[in-house]
């Protein structure tokens, strides 16, 4: 599953460095046309994704994970594989939604692991998961613009789309979905509608507040994004700036990649909202000096730093979903925090661009770390008042 975690991940990514050039050489467009349809068909994968995810949730759930991965991976691998052949704008906004209606693969794969894996271990066993989309991401947008300026655009949308049907043919031949008895609790096993999946999650504060601040971490963490290479170029010079940009982003996924494992190993031993709450207030603290950096080398540092805080998040998220859903409502569980996390996609890099360009660069910064420190604040006080009090009130009383 990390192969086929890999393989997904950096297929996906491979594509994003030339979007915006694909839709340039196909017609002679003006500068605004370009980026306003660069900026469409981006997000619409994303949009979609965020409507879908619960379905293929809910339908995972119901039919078996495994199946749903193959579909998706193989509904991704076609879709890329047309771009490829796609002569307008519209034929390619079109393609890229129907990548993001069947977009689920990373998602599912990681309902698959919850509900293969018992709960003690499961924050281990995902954050090794997480450093294959890592890897992928970090990999794909290099592979994706070497290929592309080797072979063309066309040539590199078959070869993406071949390594993605390479990761659905890895699940269909290479995993096997076992259904294991990891709970002697007879409500991990039965049916739920969509209904009492919603009601268990609004009965449970903590696990909604974790939920929403999928929605937060995302804003704050793709804020940066449209700005980054921008900023390199102010604060270092035009001189080599692809580079160094490159630099700055893959900073943060080595960072991540380094310590997810170790992060959901903690939280195993630990506890989840422990070691996320700390992460939360570690991020915001790492973003701030971000606004006072005066060289490439400082912004460097602190992008890895935040790596090393943010991969531990998203781990200990799905790990503490693990603990709090019964099995079989997990894929759906799931398919809503990742739609939470989608429109976290969708909102933060719109955000950082309106905020950038109104108050400038640090002002993203500023606020980048509000969000994070103020996630902090949430799930400090939930966490406190529905998990803390309660056990400590029970200890104290049983004496």
């Amino acid at each position: 599953m990390w192969f086929a975690n890999f393989f997904v991940s950096g297929s996906m990514t491979m594509v994003i460095p030339f979007i915006s050039l694909y839709i340039e050489s196909m017609g002679n467009f003006s500068d605004s046309y370009v980026q306003i349809w660069s900026g469409l068909t981006f997000a619409v994968t994303f949009i979609a994704a965020f409507i879908f995810s619960p379905i293929w949730g809910r339908i995972g759930d119901k039919y078996g994970r495994k199946n749903i991965l193959i579909i998706s991976a193989f509904g991704i691998g076609i879709s890329v594989f047309l771009m490829g052949f796609a002569t307008t704008v519209w034929q390619l906004f079109l393609l890229r939604l129907l990548m993001g209606i069947v977009t689920g693969f990373i998602p599912m794969s990681q309902a698959f692991i919850s509900t293969q894996t018992p709960k003690e271990v499961a924050g281990k066993v995902l954050g090794t998961l997480q450093t294959g989309s890592i890897t992928g991401a970090l990999m794909g947008p290099m592979l994706g613009g070497a290929l592309a300026d080797a072979f063309g655009y066309t040539s590199t949308f078959k070869w993406v789309s071949i390594t993605i049907f390479i990761s659905g043919l890895l699940v269909m031949y290479g995993v096997k979905e076992v259904k294991l008895k990891l709970s002697d609790d007879k409500n991990d096993y039965k049916s739920y509608s969509s209904k009492e999946v919603l009601q268990h999650i609004i009965q449970r504060p903590v696990l909604l507040v974790v939920m929403l601040l999928s929605t937060l971490v995302q804003i704050a963490h793709f804020s940066i994004q449209p700005i980054l290479s921008l900023f390199v170029e102010d604060i270092h010079g035009p001189v080599n700036i692809a580079f160094f940009s490159g630099m700055a982003f893959s900073a943060a996924g080595l960072g991540n990649l380094m310590m997810s494992r170790r992060w959901g190993k903690l939280g195993d031993q630990i506890g989840y909202i422990k070691i996320l709450i700390v992460l939360l207030f570690f991020a915001g603290i790492v973003y701030l000096p971000g606004a006072f950096v005066t060289n490439i080398w400082q912004l460097i540092v602190l992008r890895f730093l935040l790596g090393v805080s943010i991969g531990g998040i998203v781990p200990l998220r799905i790990a503490y979903i693990r603990q709090e859903a019964p099995l079989s409502m997990q894929g759906e569980v799931l398919g809503y925090n990742t739609s939470l996390r989608f429109l976290g996609n969708i909102i933060g890099p719109a955000l950082g661009g309106l905020v950038a360009a109104s108050w400038g660069f640090s002002s993203v910064f500023f606020i980048t770390s509000m969000l994070l420190v103020l996630s902090g604040v949430i799930m400090l006080y939930v966490w406190y008042k529905y998990e803390y009090s309660p056990k400590h009130s029970q200890s104290f009383s049983s004496r």
